[in-house]
């Protein structure tokens, strides 16, 4: 299968989805070689580097792309397989930014109290060992990590010629910073612009879920991913599927909201999937499926619902298009 390479250059990054001119058109079913920027931008490559000096908000979750899929018309579903990901740099970096995270005042949540300190990690990366190190900053722990590379966003244009941050996850998938965007993935996105007009980036070398603090394990990213387009049937929300799972992800404020609209988009898809009567879709779900909260920092929260494949029946969603993409993966690796 012939492989399509496309590293960008600083003045090629795109910081929104929405609101910019393809990169460059692809067919269906081709893969492509990307490379990614990190979420600071290459701004952060010391402790010493402190983001409240060294990162400009403008310029954040920079996107490699948009890629415009010929054929592709709102309606439609994009589906993009993750084959393969590894770390393009030796070291990643997580911060804490003030009055950012999950467990520190907000804009939103305004309290009389002094952000937390502005603090840089730095994590060594160990590809022998496939490990990041862990420093303390304020003590003498230290300990190695396994490497779980997975990408922060994952997205196409908006509906409504809207501009949205690539800071924001929404139906239009973007930054839902949810570990279950890893190599085995095949990603499903509603199309809502001719072309689709998808981008990726934000790579994270590991990251607990929930992303408790605000950053991950950021790093750039080589990415082999391979795209193909569904006429039809496009999801409302986004949806994963990799061997082991079905996935439907919300995003929005409060929490309890993403919960519930990855719950009612996984119900739709198994009255599809399986021809349920919703009330049976609801009642079988509430049985089975895992919530693991994606993130709790970003502009809007993402939670991902899931149901595990091995407690039922075997069923091909979308025509088989995950297993379809993953036999026609094997023998591309970075």
């Amino acid at each position: 299968m012939e492989l399509i390479e496309f590293k960008p250059s600083f003045d090629q990054l795109v910081y929104t989805f929405g609101g910019a001119k393809p990169i460059m058109k692809i067919k269906p079913g081709q893969a492509l070689k990307l490379w990614s920027e990190d979420a600071f931008n290459d701004t952060i490559k010391s402790i010493n580097d402190l983001s409240s000096e060294k990162v400009d908000l403008r310029f954040v979750n920079p996107q490699t792309g948009p890629f415009y899929v010929e054929g592709a018309e709102p309606g439609d579903t994009l589906a993009i397989h993750i084959v393969d990901l590894k770390p393009a740099r030796n070291r990643g970096a997580s911060t804490t930014i003030p009055f950012f995270g999950g467990l520190t005042s907000t804009d939103r949540t305004a309290m009389l109290q002094d952000a937390l300190p502005d603090t840089t990690w730095i994590y060594e990366v160990d590809l022998a060992k496939n490990t990041v190190g862990f420093e303390a900053r304020f003590g003498n722990f230290a300990v190695e990590l396994p490497i779980e590379n997975m990408l922060g966003t994952v997205g196409v244009a908006p509906p409504g010629g809207e501009v949205r941050s690539s800071l924001v996850p929404e139906r239009f998938g973007g930054n839902m910073d949810s570990p279950e965007v890893k190599k085995g993935t095949t990603i499903y996105l509603g199309v809502n612009v001719e072309g689709a007009l998808f981008s990726i980036g934000d790579g994270h070398y590991r990251q607990g879920e929930g992303e408790a603090c605000g950053t991950a394990v950021e790093g750039a990213m080589d990415s082999i991913i391979l795209v193909d387009l569904i006429k039809g049937g496009a999801p409302a929300w986004p949806r994963f599927e990799n061997d082991e799972y079905f996935m439907s992800v919300g995003s929005s404020r409060p929490m309890e909201d993403s919960w519930r609209i990855g719950q009612v988009d996984l119900v739709r898809w198994f009255q599809d999937l399986y021809g349920l009567h919703q009330m049976d879709a609801y009642q079988l779900l509430s049985q089975i499926t895992k919530v693991p909260i994606a993130n709790v920092v970003d502009a809007n929260y993402s939670v991902v619902v899931k149901a595990a494949k091995n407690l039922l029946p075997k069923v091909d969603a979308y025509g088989g298009m995950h297993q379809s993409l993953k036999d026609r993966a094997k023998g591309l690796s970075l």
